[in-house]
């Protein structure tokens, strides 16, 4: 009958005395602690395979306990699973799947733009490359509304020099010059603090 005796062990940790015994297993591929079991072990019969017998230490904050590689100690492993990493080269985010610290290129730090470049500790944005990049946007814009007015007005414009333009698509036709003007005069060095003329109704 099994009683409350507990086993001892041999220096192969085989039971040399029958009886109860707690001990402490790992996943199989991390290492991680995942919990206790106690079991009543017969003369002769070890613990098993990823299990141990020193009690693990309660985990860290921001960590988890696993044994070692040797498996002769426990060891306090950062855990980052689920946090989202950045590349500190490419901006890139990922998310974390497995244990382990950061890779040298990695930050949990977000950066505040795709212009931001890595200290070493921070993210530090490059406002020439952010500015030279504003700039060559709203020089792109201005192209563009510049060129739909043209697209927009074509048609008129060829009926007036025909002289076959009626008074309404006259005044329309102004308004759309105007509108083309006014974009033309935009400043878009001051980007991104721009505001773009309204199209003609």
């Amino acid at each position: 009958m099994i009683n409350d005796t507990q086993a001892v062990l041999d220096s192969n940790n085989l039971a040399k005395t029958a009886g109860l015994i707690t001990f402490y297993n790992v996943d199989c591929n991390t290492y991680e602690y995942i919990g206790s079991s106690s079991e009543y072990l017969i003369v002769g019969v070890g613990i098993p395979a990823l299990s141990y017998l020193d009690v693990p230490p309660a985990a860290q904050s921001g960590y988890v306990v696993c044994r070692n590689s040797k498996g002769d100690t426990w060891d306090q492993v950062e855990d980052h699973r689920g946090d989202t990493v950045y590349d500190t080269s490419t901006l890139a985010a990922a998310t974390i799947q497995a244990i382990g610290p950061l890779g040298t290129n990695q930050t949990l730090l977000a950066p505040a733009t795709s212009y931001d470049e890595w200290s070493g500790t921070a993210w530090i944005t490059n406002t020439i490359t952010q500015k030279a990049a504003q700039v060559n946007a709203a020089v792109a814009e201005q192209t563009a509304l510049i060129s739909a007015a043209n697209i927009k007005t074509q048609f008129w414009q060829t009926q007036l020099m025909l002289g076959i333009i009626n008074a309404a698509d006259k005044n329309t036709l102004t308004s759309w010059m105007i509108y083309a003007q006014a974009v033309q005069a935009v400043n878009t060095s001051t980007a991104p603090d721009i505001t773009w003329p309204s199209t003609p109704q």
